[in-house]
Order: structure tokens, then C-alpha cells, then sequence
């Protein structure tokens, strides 16, 4: 049996909460302080990379058409590839700050993703307007990882890059398959559920 696809959301939203609030946590106290533990370095960049994992099987096991595979395989592979240039950078085996040019990309796939991938208008349904909410939110903060490689050391972009992926987590929070968005739902999208 397999659960609602609402249920896989949950999980990759507390995921991406969970994200959010180390890098939270080191654009608050600094990253000098921050890194005082050898092991946190790695906890934000390994965490985004199990989740580039863990995207994989979601591609292949809970897919219904050939764009939902590509887009989850696409932010599969932009997770992973964002997160690996992080995890070299604090290893010291990448030396260049340009590396951190793999999470804007991330970021800008993702959002291209989310909006190709979904087919229908923002009002059809609630899951709907989630992807279409978390497309342009991913689009949009793009700038704030650009802005980690111009201005390593801004408190704004660091601020920006970690509210973005709380952002995320929430509107995945929100999400339900068949719901009513702010009152309106399409009689084409099905019954809702609770």
C-alpha cells in the first residue's frame, strides 16, 4: 500500500526544516563560531545530500508520469551536486568560493522544475498552488545563494539562504493532494479530502 504523496511532502518539509535551522542557526551566531565543533560544518551540507538521496526513490516509487519522474530526478541531482560542492568546501578539498554556485543552480532548477512539472492552474487545488508557490519562491531566492558566493561574509544573504529553505518547509507542510485553496477548488480535481 501506498501512502498519499502529501505523506512523502511532510517528510521531505521536516527535512528541509531541519535544514533551514542550522543554517538558521550559523547565519545567528556566525560561522566562525559555528564551526567551533568540527562535526556541524558537515551537518548542513550532508543533511541537504541525504535528502538528494533520499529524492531518488521518490522518483522512482511514487511517480505517475514522465515529467514527475524528470523533475524529481532533476532536484535529486541538483541537491546532490549543490550539496557535494558544499561538503568539499568545508573538507578544504575545493579552495574556490565559485564552487558555491552549485546551490543558485539547485535552486533555479528546482524552482523550473516545480513550474514545468505542474500542469495545472494556481487555483485548481491546494497541491496546485504549492508547486507553483514553491517554483517562484525557489526562482526568487536564487539570489540569496548567489549572493553567499559574491559576499561570502553578508548576514543577509546567509539569513536569506537558510528563511528560504523554512519557507519551503512550510508550504510543504501545507500541502494535501485534493484540497480546496483559499475556497476554491476545480469540480475536475476530484473529491477533497479532510
Amino acid at each position: 500500500m501506498q501512502p498519499p504523496s502529501e505523506h512523502v511532502h511532510w517528510l521531505f518539509a521536516t527535512g528541509f526544516l531541519l535544514l533551514g535551522l542550522c543554517l538558521l542557526a550559523e547565519a545567528v551566531v556566525g560561522t566562525e563560531v559555528w564551526r567551533r565543533r568540527a562535526w556541524r560544518a558537515y551537518l548542513w551540507p550532508g543533511l541537504a545530500f541525504a535528502l538528494g538521496v533520499l529524492m531518488w526513490p521518490v522518483m522512482t516509487f511514487y511517480t505517475n508520469s514522465t515529467i514527475h519522474m524528470i523533475a524529481h530526478g532533476a532536484w535529486a541531482q541538483v541537491l546532490m551536486g549543490g550539496a557535494a560542492m558544499e561538503l568539499g568546501l568545508v573538507r578544504g578539498k575545493l579552495r574556490s568560493g565559485w564552487w558555491r554556485l552549485g546551490m543558485p543552480a539547485a535552486f533555479l532548477v528546482s524552482g523550473t522544475a516545480f513550474l514545468v512539472h505542474e500542469q495545472n492552474s494556481w487555483l485548481f487545488q491546494r497541491s496546485s498552488f504549492t508547486h507553483h508557490l514553491l517554483g517562484w519562491t525557489l526562482v526568487l531566492s536564487a539570489i540569496f545563494p548567489l549572493a553567499r558566493c559574491i559576499r561570502p561574509r553578508s548576514q543577509v544573504a546567509a539569513t536569506g539562504f537558510a528563511l528560504t529553505f523554512v519557507v519551503v518547509a512550510v508550504t510543504l507542510y501545507c500541502d494535501r493532494d485534493v484540497a480546496p485553496i483559499f475556497g476554491h477548488i476545480s469540480p475536475l480535481a476530484g473529491e477533497p479530502r479532510r
